[in-house]
């Protein structure tokens, strides 16, 4: 750290990580981190959505890993909660998979459908 500046974009990055985790009236983007989600990817995936978030500066998205969703065969599974719409759940999701939701579905509002497996 050599400056004011530096001090205020690691003040500005661990405003947005802690925003990640708050409980509000936002987006929220909820990953199944059991060991089945883990054996698939899970952990690159939720990495992959991390970075994407930071990438586009998006605020009002929260990301929270939970457990075991009970669809293992579909692992890694991400559900996409926008305020007043549809639970939307995505299996089989990699990495790459992961940034088109966040660019698609959370930046752009388009549902892509092929790859959900399930509407709640």
């Amino acid at each position: 750290m050599k400056s004011l500046a530096d001090l205020e974009k690691i003040r500005e990055e661990a405003r947005r990580m802690t925003e990640l985790r708050e409980e509000k009236e936002q987006t929220k983007v909820i990953i199944g981190m059991g060991t089945c989600g883990i054996a698939a990817g899970a952990r690159e995936t939720m990495k992959a959505i991390l970075e994407e978030i930071n990438k586009r500066n998006l605020t009002g998205v929260t990301l929270t890993p939970t457990g075991c969703l009970g669809l293992c065969e579909q692992e890694p599974i991400v559900e996409v909660d926008i305020p007043g719409q549809p639970r939307i759940i995505y299996g089989k999701v990699t990495p790459e998979k992961a940034r088109q939701i966040v660019a698609k579905h959370i930046v752009n509002n388009n549902i892509i459908g092929e790859w959900v497996i399930g509407r709640k």
